[in-house]
């Protein structure tokens, strides 16, 4: 089976760049409607463009510094021993470590731009599509996203694959993924910065234009006459897709990476010594992009009633491919049912994040429809509610992990156990089948990916519908579309922060069999790791805090901008006058650089000290509490705010109704509410909440290409 792994893997990773490439020729030679929507689309691209040129020039900046000076410190510590009697020098870790950081961070950027770039291009012609059926708009916006999607997981995937051969994987297999995990650290630190940047670059141009469009001047979403709305349509795509794309790239790595490192104790008890326990974590990964690739092409075109309907059947026919792709490979490669069961329990475990988000983000179920009735009483009430209802999501998706990471350790001792081999403890191998649940969750990656970018694409969609002054029917097949991509959005913030709190688990485990704790145990009792833990969650809170606080002050400077046009060239208000975009955009884009740098540090500081202060179990607990943290406040974060986003399009499509049964319009003190309730959860569910997945992570890898200093 070894041999199967070495030509399947490298094999569907190029399939699906082919494919990828298929998909963006489909959408670019779509309509691209009429001039108006062309010139609107027009401004979209080069503003985003002109961010990303900035953005990626300083994230370059900051990479080449940190890769020179982490490999530096990697080489003065000298040698490291491996399980198995293995040890590597100090300067053949480091030159490898900083090269496969450069990589890491080049392969996640170029992904994020490629898919930055197709959706930009796919807005236009979604907003075309709009003008003459639901269903073909919902085709061309899903492919448009799923660029981003097969893109993101396929260079992922064969970035790990080529580094593990070239760093010669075949030769010592037991070495050479603790040499590839700079790999991951490279596309972690990129994600961190890409969102955290675009995070703040679209919430302040979206609070901003929100505040002084729809509350003060009582002016449309998205009309022309507000500054400020070109550069909230171009935040959306260098946060969303830039972004998550960038995310979801060092995800896939980081968990490829530490199910290697944890395979190597059992590649090490195994008699045949096959490296088959190291390779599978990447032949799931590309059947999991087989099964994407079959589910997204089940979302067709044509009569569309229902457009989350359709999403829902390509999300279900991933799943169920996933699975029979997981028996194969599983029953095939290792022979084992309890590892297959583990496996299971990861698909599962996407399926309930997709529902439970799903019930608490949807216009159609209780959270969403009570805050939209608390704006009834006015911001303050609405603001209550939300908070609230994002406290309370907590319940349903913890219960899902703990669940999902009980069981699956089971299944990986009893996996062990059933296949004979002697392992140190139970611990590894419980943790091996955790690391298969994770696979078995990120296996359907490239489809939600899809579903995620296709949010910001219908936005925009509609952003260049109100602009170009398209029909009312048109409208209305835009607005169902963004209702659905809020939605997909928030469902991609659920399934990652799921997604990153099982390799959190896995990467912990892998630093602790790296670091040699003894008996794989962290000692809660012991003040050094108590201190580490605390440490943790403070990071965790006070990231959030910058994040947030970045916002705050960028949207602050648009606001003053938008408000200074009004006033002082009141032809724009009649139309007589063309507000000035390019100053919006400019000055969040130069604020939202600015102020990206502080809190993207924070969790690359934040770990070294520990590690070097309190040394190596400290870390260990600096970790666990700070991913535990971070997952619930993600949780939080991400789903109370796009629980507030829709209730305000629940209450602007005519779902709150007075005491005669009349909907509350736009403009009425009830939306005037909601708008605010919305504007408080957009730094919450498109800043904060998004970048602490890649905080999670990125605590755990740059703490296991440190570790020889920790030891």
């Amino acid at each position: 089976m070894e041999d199967f792994a070495l030509w399947f893997i490298p094999a569907v990773a190029v399939l699906a760049l082919f494919f990828s490439a298929y998909l963006a020729i489909d959408v670019l030679k779509s309509d691209t409607g009429d001039e108006r929507m062309r010139e609107v689309g027009g401004y979209i691209y080069e503003g985003a463009m002109a961010f990303i040129r900035r953005q990626y020039r300083t994230i370059a900046l900051l990479a080449i510094l940190v890769a020179v000076v982490v490999s530096g410190i990697v080489g003065i510590f000298g040698s490291e021993d491996t399980p198995g009697g293995g040890k590597i020098e100090g300067f053949e870790i480091a030159w490898r470590t900083g090269v496969a950081f450069v990589i890491g961070a080049a392969m996640s950027a170029i992904a994020g731009i490629i898919g930055l770039i197709t959706a930009v291009k796919s807005n236009v012609r979604t907003a075309s599509a709009a003008t003459r059926s639901l269903g073909e708009a919902l085709r061309i916006g899903l492919r448009g996203g799923a660029v981003t999607g097969f893109t993101v997981t396929s260079l992922s995937l064969l970035g790990v694959y080529v580094l593990y051969l070239v760093y010669g994987g075949l030769d010592d297999p037991q070495t050479t993924p603790y040499l590839i995990v700079g790999y991951g650290f490279g596309a972690s630190f990129v994600a961190l910065f890409a969102l955290l940047g675009g995070g703040i670059y679209t919430k302040a141009a979206d609070v901003a234009a929100d505040l002084v469009g729809k509350v003060e001047a009582r002016i449309p979403e998205d009309d022309p006459r507000n500054a400020a709305v070109v550069a909230d349509l171009v935040g959306d795509n260098v946060g969303d897709c830039a972004g998550r794309g960038a995310d979801l790239f060092e995800s896939t790595a980081a968990e490829n990476i530490g199910s290697m490192i944890l395979g190597i104790s059992l590649y090490l008890a195994d008699p045949d010594n096959s490296i088959t326990w190291i390779l599978f974590p990447l032949v799931v990964r590309a059947v999991g992009i087989l099964a994407s690739l079959v589910g997204l092409l089940a979302v067709r075109g044509g009569t569309v009633s229902s457009a989350q309907r359709n999403l829902d059947i390509g999300f279900w026919t991933t799943a169920l491919l996933s699975i029979a792709g997981l028996a194969a490979v599983t029953f095939g490669m290792i022979g084992s049912a309890w590892l297959f069961a583990a496996g299971v329990t990861g698909i599962v475990t996407t399926i309930l994040f997709y529902y439970i988000t799903q019930y608490y983000t949807a216009g159609e179920w209780r959270p969403v429809r009570h805050i939209a009735d608390a704006a009834r009483t006015g911001p303050a009430t609405i603001i209550i509610a939300g908070i609230a209802i994002g406290f309370e999501n907590t319940a349903l998706p913890v219960l899902v992990l703990v669940s999902a990471l009980g069981s699956s350790y089971f299944f990986g001792v009893q996996a062990v156990a059933e296949l004979g081999l002697t392992v140190q403890s139970d611990f590894i191998s419980g943790v091996y089948g955790t690391a298969v649940a994770t696979m078995g969750m990120l296996m359907s990656a490239a489809y939600i990916l899809a579903m995620d970018t296709f949010g910001p694409i219908s936005d925009n969609a509609g952003g260049i519908a109100e602009f170009s002054h398209a029909g009312k029917e048109t409208r209305e097949i835009t607005d169902s579309l963004d209702s659905v991509g809020n939605t997909t959005k928030a469902l991609t913030k659920g399934y990652a922060v799921g997604s990153a709190a099982l390799t959190a688990f896995v990467l912990l485990s892998a630093f602790i069999q790296k670091a040699e704790i003894a008996s794989n145990t962290i000692n809660l009792a012991d003040v050094r790791v108590f201190i580490g833990a605390f440490l943790g969650a403070m990071v965790v809170y006070l990231f959030c805090a910058l994040a947030i606080r970045a916002v705050g002050v960028s949207s602050s400077t648009i606001i003053e901008e938008v408000r200074r046009q009004f006033r002082e060239h009141p032809g724009i208000m009649t139309g007589e006058e063309r507000p000035e975009y390019g100053r919006a955009v400019d000055i969040a884009a130069a604020s939202a650089l600015r102020n990206m740098i502080l809190p993207g540090l924070l969790p690359v500081i934040a770990p070294l000290a520990v590690g070097l202060i309190l040394r190596a179990e400290a870390a260990a607990g600096f970790l666990m509490i700070g991913a535990i943290s971070g997952v619930v406040l993600g949780l939080v974060l991400n789903n109370g705010g796009g629980a507030w986003d829709n209730a305000k399009k629940f209450i602007e499509a005519g779902g709150l109704k007075d005491a005669d049964g009349n909907p509350y319009p736009k403009g009425s003190d009830e939306h005037a509410a909601a708008v605010v309730g919305d504007t408080v959860g957009d730094p919450f569910k498109d800043t904060a909440g998004p970048s602490l997945n890649v905080l999670i992570k990125i605590l755990s890898t740059i703490t296991l290409v440190l570790t020889p200093l920790f030891v």
